[in-house]
């Protein structure tokens, strides 16, 4: 009896280890399946960002790095541990903006406007052939190579000194399926200041950027400098400068 009673207890004990580890091979199953879904996103929806993030960027609050200037005055002094984040389809962007475009994109999508990164980040290489295309479709339309290089760089920055190359700068447009363009930036023109970002080449500075009118161009340079550019409907050179 003695023997048959210590058997019948293992025998219980073997049973209920086992269902507990049926019960945690099924939770660890279903949160895989639940972390695969999380990525499944549209649209340029960027993800969660985690609370460790967030202190510290609160720390990189306090540095300049918002408001460098590239311009052809001043080009790009290149670095090489930028930290880059990437987005669902594969544009990519400073991580230290993330967040905030993250919530701007989320905000957008609220009201009904669904907004798409269409160029972030970009490479000196990327930047030099987009360059060399913009010129040679003027050219094909029948202007000689200087004026084609000329008009060109009117649309184009030179290699070097481009915002996109700083990671802070942003291309951003319409999803072509729920939005129209104009309604992507116009709702930028009006808020996309709360969120840090600014209009980068508006229609009556292009004699001070040197950059025509790019409704979709956004430049990251945190709160407070985009509450007061804003404001004043001043360009990130003419903020500099009064500082």
């Amino acid at each position: 009896m003695e023997y048959s009673y210590k058997k019948s207890r293992h025998r219980g004990s073997f049973i209920f280890c086992a269902v507990i580890l049926i019960a945690i091979g099924c939770g660890a199953a279903y949160a895989v399946r639940c972390s695969s879904d999380s990525d499944l996103h549209t649209s340029d929806q960027p993800v969660q960002v985690n609370k460790q993030y967030d202190e510290r960027d609160k720390k990189n609050e306090e540095e300049d790095w918002r408001l460098v200037l590239v311009n052809r005055e001043n080009p790009l002094n290149q670095t090489s541990d930028m930290e880059l984040t990437e987005l669902s389809n594969g544009q990519k962007v400073d991580t230290r903006i993330y967040p905030y475009l993250q919530k701007m994109f989320e905000d957008m999508r609220s009201e009904g406007i669904y907004p798409v990164v269409v160029s972030g980040y970009r490479t000196e290489s990327e930047q030099q052939q987009i360059y060399n295309d913009k010129i040679a479709e003027f050219v094909a339309d029948g202007l000689t190579e200087y004026e084609a290089k000329k008009e060109a760089e009117r649309w184009v920055a030179i290699p070097g000194t481009s915002e996109h190359q700083l990671g802070l700068g942003v291309d951003i447009n319409a999803d072509g399926i729920n939005s129209y363009g104009y309604e992507v930036y116009e709702w930028l023109e009006d808020n996309a200041h709360r969120y840090g970002f600014i209009h980068r080449y508006p229609d009556d500075k292009t004699d001070i950027t040197g950059i025509a009118n790019e409704p979709w161009h956004y430049r990251y340079v945190g709160q407070k400098a985009a509450d007061e550019i804003h404001r004043r409907g001043i360009c990130l050179e003419e903020y500099l400068e009064g500082k």
